[in-house]
């Protein structure tokens, strides 16, 4: 039921954080992981008082700044080039170009922010977060919250206009 519940949430938010499919597909299959394996040693109570969006969040949240990190220490080659994308057979091949255009604009962009920023404006405009919440996924007070989806939000719009400050 977690899954199911939360499994679009979660692949969403992982891949405008990550910018890439496959780690986008790896983050949601461990943050799931994880998730399952800690509520196997919870007892009944715990399990009750768990606000499982928010919970299932800051377990993507952590995987993706220890991934983060570690990318930074150690970067991967990429020796495929490009992602495999999903296609929907129903999709016409215009609609998949301009979702792809798009979809990769958006990507480069939330790419350039500072992590803590990307972090912010992802969880609010991406995966729907009130401000209090993404507070409690990130561990940062509600100002510092609203503070990074300002700035964000406006280096995004810098970098639409073609100024890249």
């Amino acid at each position: 039921m977690l899954f199911e519940a939360y499994r679009g949430l979660v692949f969403s938010t992982a891949l405008r954080l990550s910018g890439r499919w496959a780690d986008a597909e790896d983050l949601t299959a461990e943050a799931f992981l994880r998730a399952f394996r800690a509520l196997s040693g919870y007892d009944a109570d715990r399990i009750g008082s768990l606000r499982p969006r928010a919970w299932v969040m800051t377990i993507l949240m952590n995987l993706w700044r220890n991934q983060h990190r570690d990318g930074q220490r150690r970067p991967l080659l990429d020796l495929t080039g490009e992602d495999v994308e999903e296609v929907d057979p129903g999709e016409s091949v215009e609609a998949a170009a301009e979702r792809r255009e798009t979809g990769d604009e958006l990507a480069a962009m939330l790419r350039r922010l500072p992590d803590d920023q990307r972090a912010c404006v992802v969880l609010r405009h991406v995966s729907g977060f009130a401000v209090s919440e993404i507070a409690d996924v990130l561990g940062l007070p509600q100002g510092t919250v609203k503070s990074h989806v300002s700035r964000g939000l406006k280096r995004l719009r810098a970098l639409t206009e073609g100024g890249a400050r």
